[in-house]
């Protein structure tokens, strides 16, 4: 089965990429794959502090995960899968892509201030080669029925 990639962060972006996903997913009978990345500088605390932080940004996560999820579910038939990661976002992106052959797409929401796309975007855009599946990059600010439409 192929797998749609996508990365859960706290971007308002990050709610396209997820219909997209889902919606091809469905459309085409694949999967999603939800990879969040905890960054390493979250911990650079004490031991036990650190451990702490740990477990609550890992329920963060979770919790974030379930709501995504439960659409999926209800309204696309899609049982998506969470991946969590810690390191840096870009290089644990491309491990696990590099780690899950059923992985077909990389799929990315695009910020659409005049800061620029996001950094994830960025460096992927930089550094095209070093993933071996397409990316695709949905507009943070596409319409609901639009995505439906192309989906």
């Amino acid at each position: 089965m192929r797998k749609f990639l996508v990365v859960l962060d706290d971007s308002r972006e990050c709610l396209n990429a997820m219909r997209f996903a889902a919606m091809r997913a469905a459309n085409t009978g694949g999967g999603v794959a939800i990879l969040s990345v905890i960054p390493p500088d979250e911990f650079n605390h004490w031991i036990g502090v650190g451990a702490v932080m740990r477990e609550e940004a890992r329920e963060r996560i979770h919790a974030h995960f379930e709501v995504f999820a439960k659409w999926m579910r209800d309204k696309q038939g899609v049982d998506p899968e969470l991946v969590i990661r810690e390191g840096e976002a870009v290089p644990e992106i491309v491990a696990h892509v590099n780690s899950d052959p059923e992985v077909g797409v990389l799929v990315l929401g695009a910020a659409t201030d005049r800061k620029g796309p996001g950094p994830i975007i960025s460096h992927i855009t930089r550094n095209f080669g070093a993933l071996p599946i397409p990316v695709t990059i949905v507009p943070g600010d596409m319409s609901k029925e639009r995505l439906e439409a192309i989906t």
